[in-house]
């Protein structure tokens, strides 16, 4: 008996301990998991507010082009599965757009107006809870908002809805052991995701513990008890970044104070028990407890690689590069992504670092300044910068590329960290559209002027020497014994069909203006007899040999298709005449079952198509070319240019038909 006093202690103060770790090691595993959870969700809603953000800085809504802003959301939304759809909402909360219904269907209110009305006062992105079903997607969303800030002023919210399946596959992906429940609550208090019977509570108010504990504290733990009335011990964690969510996860009652009643057994055990068994027992504790955090830490390197995996295929996905600025060692480390995208040189000291100077030396000098000054202010104020800068270029016009940084917080505070990203293609867009909004002023206003001219030079002089015939008839008609301008010979009848044959000239003339802006034989006869008219008159009027053939069917055409074809050959006449000298032209329409081909050629002076594209060689821009292209390229059309000096012209132009669009068209 007095040997086995010390080994009854022993063992009960052994399995004591023992049950004490088991529960403090599941508490720890609880609080690291709900840790981890809050990261990954955390990070998965700040990709969406970048990408969401990156959305609502598009070009598009600058004017607003709303069609363009409607093609470019949906390829986004393409590109993330976890959305939803996106929505438009005025300064009124009045949705102007969603991809839920097609441009320009009746929409109605926002949901969700308290997000609404935080991201307009704050100025900044907004993240809500679970809200109501929408009126439009019938379903209960996630609405990320961001302000649509032009001047420094709120212009229109951006809305995403997100589906909370992505927060519910964060919670199931956390490694929870089995029989402890999960769940994400917003700050009104309802679930927006539930490791258990996901679909069926999602937006239902949470416990009433739960609801205690968010109004009390920013995390922690408390007791409470599961829909099922199972105890729990729940520890919970706030997320500030994420609308004031809270990750909860609550561990059973009976799972963590289990151990402690099995110890207790096992001292009574114990009192039967040998020296043997006692030392057996405690050798198989140690050895639980070794592997139990050999397994945690193989849970915490998992936890991190993970993380870092899915920040790197974020990053490339997006096609950004990574930067680092150290204020205080006077360094910039920089992706391999980035130093492509702002052209430095591959010559960097260790781990792809450069100085501040060589970095600023590829941006383009124009931009210097501003890019210095937005960086000295994040480093002297804190908080995020971005910028929008050209890189050098060597020959070339310079690309664009947006910088955005976030000065570190506390000691990091010496630290500017950011992305950097390609955007030379939409800088490039947004010039070219506003280059083809002057063509086309500057287009329609050649119109205008030669219509006038026409009408000044050709209707204008003979309706003047109709008048002054009516006024000499009139004369005539008073005095018929003839005086005035008109000879005393010329009797009434000859003055009547000259003043005949003057309204027939009119006539004409104004037949010639209105064929000029609409042929009517395009609407009446069909393309082929169309161009066959167009080059039987611009061959009578400008003494230039011009045939057209047509070869298959002389079925109908798309009016789109026949106008822009009309035009283009049209166009290609009025460059024959005034560049090419030519003393024969062709045309040859060729109707294929799901192509229209038109060649037309020439035998005048030609050109080098290799040359300068924009600019002819006397130094006038090349608007013919660049107009006909642009015209086959908003119906699909391709144009290609085969010619020489002095070896004549050839333009081959290529129209996809759609047989089905086809037979739809056809009377």
């Amino acid at each position: 008996m007095a040997a086995s006093i010390p080994v009854l202690l022993f063992g009960g103060w052994t399995a004591y301990r023992s049950a004490e770790e088991h529960r403090a090691a599941a508490l720890r595993i609880a609080r690291e998991t709900v840790s981890l959870v809050a990261e990954r969700v955390t990070a998965e809603m700040n990709a969406q507010v970048r990408v969401a953000e990156t959305l609502a800085a598009s070009t598009s809504l600058d004017g607003p082009d709303l069609p363009a802003f409607y093609r470019e959301a949906e390829r986004v939304k393409a590109m993330h599965p976890l959305w939803h759809t996106v929505e438009l909402d005025d300064l009124a909360g009045e949705q102007v757009l969603n991809l839920l219904r097609t441009l320009g269907a009746p929409l109605g209110p926002t949901a969700d107006r308290d997000t609404f009305d935080e991201a307009l006062r704050e100025r900044s992105p907004a993240i809500g809870g679970i809200g109501p079903v929408g009126p439009v997607s019938g379903k209960r969303l996630v609405a990320l908002r961001v302000p649509v800030m032009r001047d420094g002023a709120s212009k229109d919210v951006l809305t995403v809805a997100l589906s909370p399946d992505a927060v519910g596959d964060i919670l199931r992906g956390a490694g929870i052991p089995a029989g402890w429940i999960g769940a994400v609550v917003d700050r009104d208090g309802k679930l927006i995701a539930r490791s258990a019977d996901d679909a069926a509570t999602v937006g239902l108010p949470a416990s009433p513990d739960v609801q205690r504990a968010i109004a009390t504290e920013a995390g922690g733990s408390y007791h409470g008890t599961r829909r099922d009335g199972v105890p729990v011990e729940a520890v919970f964690e706030r997320l500030a970044a994420c609308g004031a969510w809270s990750v909860h996860l609550g561990v059973p009652r009976r799972a963590l104070d289990g151990p402690v009643r099995r110890a207790l057994f096992a001292v009574a055990a114990a009192v039967a028990a040998s020296l043997a068994l006692g030392a057996t027992l405690v050798v198989l504790l140690a050895r639980d407890l070794g592997r139990r955090r050999q397994r945690e830490r193989g849970l915490a390197a998992a936890a991190l690689e993970a993380s870092e995996e899915r920040t790197a295929l974020a990053v490339a996905a997006a096609d950004l590069g990574t930067w680092r600025w150290d204020v205080a060692g006077d360094a910039v480390t920089c992706s391999e992504r980035c130093r492509v995208l702002v052209g430095l040189p591959d010559d960097a000291g260790p781990r792809g670092t450069w100085a501040p100077a060589a970095f600023l030396a590829a941006v383009h000098p124009a931009d210097r300044g501003a890019l210095r000054a937005a960086a000295k202010g994040c480093v002297e104020r804190g908080g995020a910068f971005a910028a929008d800068f050209r890189i050098r270029g060597e020959g070339k016009a310079a690309p664009w590329r947006h910088l955005r940084g976030h000065a570190g917080e506390g000691e990091g505070r010496d630290e500017v960290y950011g992305i950097i990203a390609d955007i030379d293609a939409p800088k490039r867009a947004e010039v070219e559209r506003s280059d083809l909004l002057r063509r086309l002023a500057a287009a329609q206003e050649d119109v205008q002027r030669r219509i006038a001219h026409d009408l000044h030079d050709q209707v204008g002089q003979t309706v003047t020497g109709l008048s002054l015939g009516l006024k000499g008839l009139e004369r005539a008609i008073e005095e018929p014994t003839g005086s005035g301008d008109a000879p005393a010979d010329l009797d009434l009848g000859a003055r009547v069909r000259w003043l005949r044959d003057l309204a027939g000239t009119i006539g004409r003339d104004l037949h010639r203006v209105a064929a000029d802006l609409r042929p009517t034989a395009l609407d009446d006869l069909g393309l082929p007899k169309a161009l066959a008219a167009l080059s039987a008159d611009w061959s009578a009027r400008y003494e230039v040999a011009a045939d057209v053939q047509v070869i298959g069917s002389e079925e109908r055409l798309p009016d789109e298709v026949a106008t822009t074809i009309y035009r283009v050959v049209q166009e290609a006449l009025t460059n024959v005449l005034k560049h090419a000298r030519a003393r024969t032209v062709s045309v040859v329409l060729d109707r294929r079952p799901r192509e229209v081909r038109v060649v037309i050629e020439d035998d005048g002076a030609g050109f080098d198509p290799d040359a300068d594209p924009v600019l002819t060689p006397g130094g006038r821009p090349r608007i013919g070319l660049r107009g006909m292209r642009e015209r086959l390229g908003l119906i699909g059309g391709t144009l290609q240019i085969e010619s020489s000096p002095g070896a004549g012209t050839s333009l081959f132009v290529a129209v996809p038909l759609d047989p089905d669009r086809d037979a739809e068209d056809a009377p």
